[in-house]
């Protein structure tokens, strides 16, 4: 019968997943953004961080790992060990990590059963933090870590030591005499279906959660197979695109580099082939395009014409596969870690670009 349940629902259960799950405003979006980066700008240590960087230091950014139970709800199980093959890469590598949001998934489990089932992911974590090298930031999935007052009780017992968990941060640089700052924060701000709503957190841990769980579905499809940037994702950047900032988000669990997603990167070297009368190229795209399964109806109109707004992705897509965006040696980069055949887990480096680049356009 589940099987059944299965091929009949999944689609149209992802789809209304996708389509309520995100209910952003743009006056709401913009006007939350704007707020959290003043208030870090000039009050920083209270609701965010602000910190100074070099060439020297290196970050990796990760997002929405959605940590849970291991039932058939839990979206994180199958890209556990990626996740942590990709820590105890980047801990051996002296990384500075910035977890940015919806690190647990508590709409739809306990904080108690969270802890049991993902020990081996906290511990990896913790050693960054005993470097002093760990900055967490909340999402609205794990919005109590903000807003529980035994939520520092919590981290301390998770983590042997004392660890204040902020909105955002801003990492501020300079390249060529010139000054470059970038703004991090989960991204779920001024969205009316994430934003500390109760009836959202009500919807998916008494109905979304149970439904999966029995259907066995995972709404995170493989991490690029993506289509065009969300809303939330296009009004991020616009948001980003009045500023003298670049913006890093998760929350939508769409990866995005220099403003575009996958797709709509295919779709732009696309419109040049066929410009340039490539024939050798437009074929080879429009068979990248088919292989993975992303043909769109048309070309969309781009209105992306800055590189500075950026999406982590997630690290609980249904395929196991991770992505994150690494910050340094004076580079941006959207990494996947993914499985090899043998199970093993692989980095693979998928999109590139100097920071000096996003310094000269913002």
């Amino acid at each position: 019968m589940r099987k059944i349940l299965q091929k009949l629902l999944s689609g149209f259960v992802v789809r209304m997943a996708n389509k309520y799950s995100s209910r952003p405003q743009k006056k709401r979006v913009h006007d939350a953004l704007s707020k959290l980066y003043n208030e870090i700008q000039n009050n920083p240590g209270k609701r965010g961080l602000k910190l100074d960087f070099t060439e020297r230091d290196s970050f990796i950014v990760f997002s929405d790992q959605h940590k849970g139970a291991r039932n058939f709800a839990d979206d994180f199980g199958y890209a556990a060990n990626n996740y942590q093959a990709a820590l105890n890469y980047y801990n051996q590598q002296q990384f500075t990590f910035i977890s940015l949001g919806d690190s647990e998934e508590l709409w739809e489990n306990t904080l108690d059963d969270v802890k049991k089932h993902n020990k081996s992911s906290f511990a990896i974590e913790t050693e960054f933090l005993k470097r002093k090298a760990f900055v967490k930031i909340f999402g609205n999935h794990d919005l109590y870590w903000d807003n529980d007052p035994l939520a520092a009780y919590q981290l301390e017992k998770i983590y042997g030591e004392k660890l204040k968990v902020f909105e955002g941060i801003i990492l501020t640089t300079t390249i060529t005499d010139q000054p470059l700052s970038i703004f991090l924060t989960h991204g779920h701000q001024g969205d009316v279906a994430s934003d500390g709503n109760w009836f959202s957190k009500w919807f998916v841990s008494r109905v979304w959660a149970p439904l999966q769980s029995y259907l066995r579905i995972n709404p995170n499809t493989p991490a690029f197979s993506n289509q065009l940037k969300t809303v939330h994702n296009q009004l991020m950047y616009e948001w980003a695109a009045a500023q003298q900032s670049v913006l890093i988000t998760g929350h939508t669990h769409q990866p995005v580099f220099n403003s575009f997603t996958h797709l709509e990167r295919i779709y732009i070297k696309l419109d040049a082939a066929r410009k340039a009368n490539d024939i050798v190229e437009e074929e080879k795209l429009l068979a990248q395009l088919k292989k993975e399964k992303i043909m769109g109806a048309e070309i969309p109109a781009f209105t992306a014409t800055k590189p500075n707004y950026f999406n982590t992705g997630c690290c609980c897509f249904s395929d196991g596969d991770i992505t994150g965006l690494e910050i340094t040696e004076g580079k941006i980069r959207l990494i996947k870690w993914g499985y090899r055949d043998d199970k093993s887990s692989q980095r693979i480096v998928l999109e590139e670009t100097d920071l000096a680049n996003l310094q000269h356009k913002v």
